[in-house]
């Protein structure tokens, strides 16, 4: 994706936001943080936003404000970007990894062990990931998923990524964590903010990170853009679902309710790098999200092979293609005819 595009779309608004906030010398806190949190919480149909330093940060202080504890043991996907793992590693608790559905890369309900009562179900590329029913605590990384539906990501507490390439991103790194619970809002901005319950009291131990004004601003000036960023990478799904339906690329089956981040497809087996090279021959980008399982990551001490095997066979097939606001017909038909033509 071309950012330096995308800004120059909402240039004017966001710079003469960012520039308003210069000016006003509040850059922590303040109006336009405010401002910026009531449009997250408005638009996503969600009664609190709280905004943090980033997207990790947002799921570590949504577990922390939700009740999870040091040594409790959370259950998350094996399929996720890293910080998923992170976030559950970074609070003492500890990471139990469930293997995703055979068809769909999100977490199996069937598989979380009976014994643990706490989900991170991961909202994938955009799609719609499910807990089991009667847990205790579910908090979802809702990191890929802003703008989908227009609705607010499952779950009692969510986590929201501002990372630039998102369908709403600053200029940097940003977060947000979301609730419709006045207590756990609260002790999110308490942890966020070194733990203070009022000021200079420090009621429990927390950390710094706060969205500050600068990047609220950027993101007050790209919330309107909202809506048309998710229709077009919806509009784009679509297109190469019609495009691949019969081969030689086999798009991820998908839901009414799912949204698109990230739009990938599963190569015959042995075939990606093959079809990765033809692609980059035609000067198009592509990405391998991921290249394992997060439990199969050296930090965890094994041997490099995943518990999860519907995880590690979707990790050796899949290959992300652009789609995005930035594309047009004609980017979208190259695209197409480069992954044809190097299958």
């Amino acid at each position: 994706m071309d950012l330096a595009a995308r800004h120059a779309a909402v240039a004017g608004d966001v710079e003469a936001r960012v520039l308003a906030v210069l000016r006003s010398g509040r850059y922590i806190g303040g109006p336009v943080v405010d401002e910026a949190e009531s449009a997250l919480a408005q638009t996503l149909h969600r009664r609190y936003a709280v905004g943090v330093g980033s997207g990790t940060d947002a799921l570590a202080i949504a577990l922390l404000a939700a009740g999870v504890k040091a040594g409790d043991r959370v259950a998350l996907p094996a399929l996720s970007f890293f910080a998923t793992a992170e976030s559950v590693q970074m609070i003492g608790a500890v990471p139990v990894f469930v293997d995703v559905l055979p068809d769909r890369p999100l977490l199996d309900p069937a598989q979380v062990p009976e014994d643990v009562e706490i989900v991170v179900p991961v909202h994938l590329f955009g799609m719609r990931a499910e807990a089991p029913h009667g847990r205790r605590i579910v908090v979802t990384d809702a990191a890929q998923c802003l703008g989908w539906g227009h609705g607010a990501p499952g779950g009692v507490t969510s986590a929201l990524s501002l990372y630039p390439t998102k369908t709403i991103g600053v200029a940097g790194d940003g977060g947000a964590v979301l609730t419709d619970d006045p207590e756990v809002a609260a002790l999110a901005r308490a942890i966020g903010s070194h733990g203070m319950s009022a000021p200079y009291v420090h009621a429990r131990w927390g950390r710094n990170s706060r969205l500050d004004a600068v990047q609220a601003a950027v993101v007050l000036g790209h919330l309107p853009e909202l809506a048309r960023r998710a229709a077009a990478r919806k509009a784009a799904a679509e297109v190469y679902d019609a495009a691949f339906q019969d081969g030689p690329v086999a798009p991820l089956p998908r839901h009414a309710d799912d949204g698109v981040h990230q739009y990938v497809v599963l190569c015959p087996p042995g075939r990606r790098e093959v079809i990765q090279a033809g692609l980059h021959r035609a000067g198009i980008d592509t990405a391998v999200y991921y290249p394992a399982p997060m439990d199969a990551q050296p930090v965890f001490g094994g041997d490099g092979r995943s518990a999860c095997p519907n995880a590690a066979a979707f990790c050796a097939r899949a290959l992300a293609l652009p789609a995005h606001e930035g594309l047009n017909h004609e980017d979208m038909a190259r695209v197409i005819t480069a992954v044809m033509e190097s299958a």
